[in-house]
C-alpha cells in the first residue's frame, strides 16, 4: 500500500466529519460505559413504505437472524492484503442519511428501524414478480465472507469483511426478461422511524441502480452481515448491496424493492446533483469531484494521524471490471 499526500489533494475537513474527533467521542462513550452501536457504510438512503404483506416463503423461512447475531460464512478468494478496518470503526463512521447527515447519527438513531417482518417487492420486467422474504432470496447455508475495499465519494476508505451471497444468483432467481437492461433498488422509508427523512436532503425514497451486466459481475454482492454477524441496522439491515469498484453510495441499504427496467434508473444522488454524482460513479482517481480531488483517500481506522493512500482505478478491481466499460469515455460517463 502506498501512502501519500498527493498534491492534487484538497483539504476535506469542511466536507466530512473529522476522524480524530469521532474516535475521541467513541473513547469517551466507552469510558462512560455506553456501548457503540453499528453504523451504515455507504451513503444509503430510504425508499417507499415496504409491502409488509404475507411473504411467499414459509413461516420458518420468513425469519432471518437478528441484527448483531452471529452467522457462519465460508471464506472466498475475495480479500485484500491491507489490514481490515477495526469493527468499531466500520460500525461507527459512515453515512446513512435517513437517520441524519452526521457520521454519528446512524448508530445513535437507527435502532428505531423495524427489520422484522421484512419483505422485498420484485417488480418491472421480470418473469418472477411478487413479494419475497429475505430467506427467499438469500441462502443462509451458502454465505460467503468477502473482504472488500470500500471507497466513499468523500475520499475516505475502509476494508470491510462482508457476509452474503453473489448478487448474480439473486438476479437470476428473479428472472429478468430479455428486454431488461438495468436493475433498480429501493431502500426502506418510514418517517416515524427515520428522523433524517424529515428533511429534503434528497428526493426520498433512496434509489440506486446498476446495469444488469454490472449486477451479474462476480464482485457484486448482496450482504446480510459484517464481521461474522447479521447486518446491524445502521449498516443496512437486513440486506444491502455491495459493489466494491464503485463509490459507496452506489450500494443500497435496507432494500424493500428490486425492479427490472430497460431504462437507466434515476438514482438518488444523481437526481440531486448530476454534475457531482454520475450514474456509474466508478472509483476513478483521474476524475475529481467538483469540490475535491479523488487522487487519494483518507484511511479510516488507519495507523497514525489521518494516513492516506493513493486511490486505485476501480478501487483496485480493474482486472475484474474494466471490460464492462470498454469504449466508454469515463470522464463523461462518470
Amino acid at each position: 500500500m502506498k501512502f501519500t499526500r498527493n498534491p492534487r489533494y484538497q483539504d476535506l475537513r469542511n466536507e466530512v466529519a473529522d476522524e480524530h474527533a469521532f474516535f475521541n467521542r467513541r473513547q469517551a462513550l466507552r469510558a462512560a460505559g455506553v456501548a457503540t452501536a453499528g453504523i451504515a457504510l455507504t451513503t444509503g438512503v430510504a425508499c417507499s413504505e415496504p409491502q409488509q404483506g404475507g411473504p411467499t416463503g414459509t413461516s420458518a423461512g420468513s425469519a432471518h437472524p437478528k441484527p448483531g447475531a452471529g452467522i457462519e460464512a465460508s471464506p472466498t478468494k475475495w480479500k485484500v492484503s491491507d489490514d481490515t478496518t477495526p469493527e468499531d470503526a466500520v460500525t461507527g463512521y459512515c453515512n446513512f442519511y435517513e437517520f441524519g447527515t452526521q457520521k454519528t447519527d446512524p448508530p445513535r438513531y437507527a435502532d428505531a428501524m423495524t427489520v422484522s417482518p421484512w419483505s422485498i417487492a420484485v417488480t418491472g420486467m421480470t418473469d418472477a414478480p411478487g413479494t419475497y422474504t429475505v430467506n427467499d432470496l438469500v441462502d443462509y447455508d451458502a454465505l460467503e465472507e468477502r473482504i472488500y475495499r470500500h471507497r466513499c465519494v468523500e475520499a475516505w476508505s475502509m476494508v470491510v469483511p462482508w457476509v452474503g451471497v453473489p448478487l448474480a444468483g439473486i438476479i437470476d432467481k428473479l428472472k429478468p426478461t430479455a428486454e431488461a437492461k438495468y436493475v433498480e433498488f429501493e431502500t426502506y422509508l418510514n418517517k416515524d422511524e427515520m428522523r433524517g427523512v424529515r428533511y429534503p436532503v434528497i428526493d426520498w425514497p433512496y434509489i440506486e441502480g446498476l446495469r444488469l451486466d454490472e449486477a451479474r459481475n462476480e464482485l457484486s454482492f448482496m450482504a446480510v452481515g459484517v464481521f461474522g454477524k447479521a447486518m446491524p441496522k445502521q449498516n443496512g439491515a437486513p440486506l444491502r448491496t455491495v459493489v466494491p469498484w464503485k463509490y459507496g453510495f452506489k450500494g443500497c441499504k435496507s432494500i424493500v424493492r428490486i425492479s427490472f427496467t430497460d431504462k437507466e434508473p434515476r438514482t438518488a444522488w444523481n437526481k440531486a446533483n448530476a454534475n457531482e454524482y454520475g450514474f456509474y460513479s466508478n472509483v476513478n482517481p483521474n476524475v475529481d469531484h467538483p469540490r475535491w480531488s479523488q487522487a487519494s483517500e483518507r484511511i479510516i481506522g488507519g495507523r497514525g494521524f489521518n494516513p492516506r493512500r493513493e486511490t486505485d482505478m476501480f478501487n483496485g478491481y480493474e482486472a475484474q471490471v474494466a471490460h464492462l466499460y470498454e469504449g466508454m469515455d469515463l470522464t463523461k460517463n462518470f
